[in-house]
């Protein structure tokens, strides 16, 4: 568990990026012409976000550089081959992908809110979102080409960034699947995750390694570092769907169990002889009670599904940590280590 002091580093670690994130995002994807596709895709951006995976990708640049947080221009980085990159426009780069796939998956679950506003086909219309995404989609690939990087280095990076598309798109389509299979099993809930939602954070932390021509090895343990962390991060997302009441979610509490949405609590609940689907009344979701989400949530707790899930993400957090030792030890790579430690504690 982390401390309020280790919590507060994170969070100020990521505002200090954060700021200049947004100040990239307003240069590197300004306002153009059809206006209201550019309004649509910077209406989820500048809707807020805390900016963890680009605050990521710069710490991970920063430690592998061995210089003081914050001290480096992220748009003219050094590399181990004497050049510079812009780190920065990479950084974008993974951000805009993650609100492409928001975007995305607000429309396939027909969500009406995002960040506290309207979803984005909510607030314009089906068709100017999903052209939104993709445009988002696309520049992301113009960032990556275009951050002045070594030629073999910017394509590897590139190439990185399009399998992780794949991946998130796989894991879509295996999170839809779930929702109509019999069982679901543990190792293939956490493939699930891992194609979802962690491998943007793997690139996150893998990308800026390529870029600046880390080695092989370097590059493959943080990427696993944002692997795992990511997975630990969404499962603990399931954790807070269940144990954070409604007001201070944002949305319904127990959403995931009333939809029908596949967890790694769930899925060891069932294994151990819970009847999930019965838990709540699947006739009358929308009319369910807080009253009914505690029982349900006290039957997954009896049979010790909850803390399970606490304890994979712990585990995993701690796996993710051990991946950081490739780093010079610094500054940059203990607040890397505090994030992990972060993604599994944090509240709403």
């Amino acid at each position: 568990m982390t401390s309020d002091v280790t919590e507060e580093r994170v969070l100020g670690a990521v505002r200090e990026r954060r700021e200049l994130v947004n100040e990239a995002i307003d240069d590197y994807l300004p306002m153009d012409e059809p206006e209201r596709l550019y309004e649509a895709t910077r209406y989820l951006l500048e809707a807020g976000g805390k900016r963890l995976r680009p605050t990521v990708t710069l710490l991970a640049a920063e430690s592998l550089a061995d210089v003081e947080p914050m001290s480096v221009d992220y748009r003219a980085f050094p590399t181990f081959d004497g050049d510079v990159a812009d780190l920065m426009k990479a950084a974008v780069g993974i951000e805009v992908i993650q609100s492409f796939t928001l975007i995305h998956d607000d429309i396939m679950d027909d969500d009406d809110l995002r960040r506290g506003v309207p979803a984005v086909h909510k607030e314009y219309d089906t068709s100017t979102a999903i052209l939104a995404g993709d445009t988002l989609y696309s520049k992301a690939f113009e960032f990556m080409t275009d951050t002045g990087a070594d030629p073999a280095n910017g394509l590897e990076a590139t190439r990185l960034l399009a399998t992780t598309c794949t991946a998130i798109c796989e894991g879509q389509a295996l999170d839809i699947e779930f929702e109509s299979r019999p069982e679901v099993l543990v190792d293939q809930y956490l493939d699930m995750v891992e194609h979802k939602t962690a491998v943007l954070y793997g690139a996150a932390a893998a990308t800026p390694a390529v870029l600046m021509g880390a080695d092989e090895a370097t590059v493959d343990a943080l990427y696993q570092f944002g692997i795992e962390s990511g997975v630990a991060f969404q499962i603990h997302d399931d954790v807070l769907d269940l144990t954070v009441p409604s007001e201070e979610l944002g949305k319904r509490r127990g959403s995931d169990l009333v939809e029908s949405k596949e967890t790694l609590i769930t899925v060891h609940a069932r294994e151990h002889g819970v009847d999930v689907d019965g838990l709540v009344d699947a006739d009358r979701l929308e009319a369910v009670s807080e009253a009914e989400i505690e029982r349900a949530v006290g039957e997954l707790e009896a049979v010790g599904s909850i803390s399970y899930a606490r304890k994979t993400a712990s585990q995993l957090a701690a796996d993710s940590k051990r991946r950081l030792e490739v780093l010079p030890r610094n500054e940059a790579r203990s607040l890397l280590a505090d994030i992990a430690d972060y993604l599994v504690t944090r509240g709403y």
